[in-house]
């Protein structure tokens, strides 16, 4: 393919069909999560280190949940009932939040019931549809056309792109609302996750009435059907056709996972469940069900070497989603607490800064498709592991400009919105490095009687790296308003911080009342004083990451076995 009108003129029209589904989904899951850390917040009237915790917690879940979403599709349902299912669930998750939204404040504490309701639900939803959204697009494509999944995942990419894009904007638009005085209407929440459920509403319809005409093999056959009638056509020749789990592994696999649990809780401090309960569930979870595919008897030595790879790239790849999905918590509390969001003369939502994101994948994904073409057209396109390494430490570097930046800026100085858009800009290189070139990877090496469960497996990364995110969104230190806040309540809150003076019982009353912490915040060991400090939490664990899998590349790449 030398260009992108024929590269993405050749794709089959399924493709297309998958896209529109999945920007819906997109539109209304980043919609969503544009506004639920500032719900949370400035209405339900949660403290901002207990948001990132649930925050950080709900999106772990939904990508632990397609490990099930992805069995039962494999096992029982087929890809695509469990895509219906999902946008349904989704949907209904959607219209509970606007109906949480809708009863505070005249009843805080059944809002508070109607939104935890509504977070289970859309974490199940998302685990019914997003594994098995995504193994579909493999299918589309002749054996022999397999070379083009990298360019067919960032295409579907942008599909995701596009949709967060308009979440991103429009959810905002009508949900995060503020007067000409900076005053937060808190009752437009409603409209902004109301706007999420009609999208995903579209999306669901999509795909039904149009799944069976356009989302089909090469030859015409349905994709996605009912695992019983699966063809032995389907898969590769001498692969096994059926996944064997034998008794023993299943118990294991139990045992593994309450001894997981328990270690995890035993070191997770703190009181919020999330953080002692969820969080351990998340990790046991994962490290068990990826554990208990290598257990099974059919699996051949390339396979099992071939998997362990999509398993080495999920582990690092945890710290990338760590430091990415910062933009739902900690950025969106800088960017609403102490960033000038003048925008060329409009100030700008602070639940929008990080739109930037979407529209930078929009813009860019077809030139990384271009660039990947043409590099393995000229036999130099490097693997995939390699790609992904890259990604890591363009997100290492993104933190380490935004830190020198915020050094200087003490309790009342404002960071100027240029650095935040040009934070989503490199972090967008870097995720167009990652994300699509993970999903096609786990196309290309994946049995395909784990198809939709590898996937699964894959997302393993994204949950942990969400449960990580949102406790490293927990240390984010007090920012400007809180200093000012403490100020007219007549506090020094610096002075407090500093241990220089004791705050009485009284003052601490009063700035708990106002969700303010008299302590910093401490990760391992080490107490964050300020936003600089906190930056390079993410630069140096980021760094880390992307050195040791830039030296384990050339391991990775010999237990690929030809797949580049």
């Amino acid at each position: 393919m030398t260009n992108s009108i024929a590269s993405t003129s050749k794709h089959p029209k399924g493709l297309w069909v998958l896209f529109g589904t999945e920007m819906w989904e997109r539109f209304n899951f980043y919609g969503m999560r544009a506004l639920l850390t500032l719900f949370l917040v400035n209405s339900l009237m949660m403290k901002e280190a207990d948001a990132s915790l649930i925050y950080g917690g709900f999106l772990g879940l939904c990508y632990l949940t397609p490990l099930l979403g992805g069995f039962i599709a494999d096992r029982f349902f087929g890809n695509r009932n469990c895509i219906l299912l999902g946008g349904s669930m989704m949907a209904i998750g959607q219209l509970l939040l606007f109906t949480s939204a809708s009863v505070f404040p005249s009843n805080l504490s059944l809002a508070t019931t109607f939104m935890w309701l509504a977070l289970g639900i859309i974490i199940f939803g998302n685990g019914f549809f997003k594994p098995n959204i995504s193994s579909m697009v493999g299918s589309l494509y002749p054996k022999q056309e397999k070379s083009k999944l990298d360019t067919a995942f960032t295409i579907f990419y942008m599909g995701i792109n596009v949709g967060a894009f308009l979440g991103q904007f429009i959810c905002p638009i009508l949900g995060d609302v503020k007067d000409s005085g900076g005053i937060r209407d808190i009752h437009a929440f409603k409209w902004g996750f109301l706007a999420a459920g009609v999208a995903m509403i579209i999306g669901t319809f999509t795909f039904y009435f149009l799944k069976n005409r356009y989302v089909v093999t090469p030859d015409g056959k349905p994709i996605g059907g009912l695992p019983s009638k699966n063809e032995e056509s389907d898969f590769e020749e001498g692969e096994s056709q059926k996944a064997t789990f034998g008794t023993s592994s299943l118990l294991g696999a139990v045992a593994v996972f309450v001894a997981l649990f328990f270690t995890f809780h035993y070191f997770t401090e703190g009181d919020n469940v999330v953080k002692t309960i969820i969080y351990p569930i998340i990790y046991a979870s994962g490290i068990t069900l990826a554990g208990l595919i290598l257990t099974d008897k059919t699996l051949t030595k390339v396979e099992t070497q071939r998997i362990w790879v999509i398993y080495i790239v999920s582990f690092f790849v945890i710290f990338f989603w760590a430091a990415f999905e910062q933009a739902g918590s900690s950025l969106t509390f800088i960017a609403d607490n102490q960033t000038d969001r003048n925008f060329f003369g409009w100030n700008m939502p602070p639940s929008m800064v990080q739109i930037f994101n979407g529209l930078f994948v929009v813009i860019f994904a077809i030139p990384f498709s271009i660039l990947w073409d043409k590099l393995r057209a000229a036999g130099k396109e490097p693997t995939s592991p390699f790609k992904q390494a890259v990604g890591l430490l363009l997100i290492a570097v993104s933190y380490f400009i935004i830190a020198h930046n915020v050094k200087d800026l003490g309790n009342s100085g404002l960071l100027a919105i240029y650095w935040l858009i040009l934070l989503y800009l490199i972090q967008t290189f870097g995720e167009l490095c990652l994300s699509p070139i993970g999903l096609s990877l786990v196309g290309k090496l994946a049995p395909k009687r784990f198809a939709s469960l590898a996937y699964g497996v894959f997302f393993i990364s994204n949950a942990a790296g969400y449960a990580l995110s949102g406790t490293l969104g927990s240390i984010l230190p007090a920012t400007g308003d809180k200093f000012n806040k403490a100020k007219e309540l007549g506090i020094d809150l610096q002075a407090i911080l500093d241990k220089k003076i004791t705050p009485s019982a009284e003052q601490i009353a009063l700035l708990e009342k106002n969700q303010i912490s008299t302590s910093n915040p401490v990760f391992v060991g080490f107490e964050i004083h300020n936003l600089y400090e906190f930056f390079m939490v993410f630069v140096i664990l980021c760094g880390a990451a992307a050195l040791i899998l830039f030296a384990l590349t050339p391991r990775l790449k010999k237990m690929m076995h030809g797949v580049r």
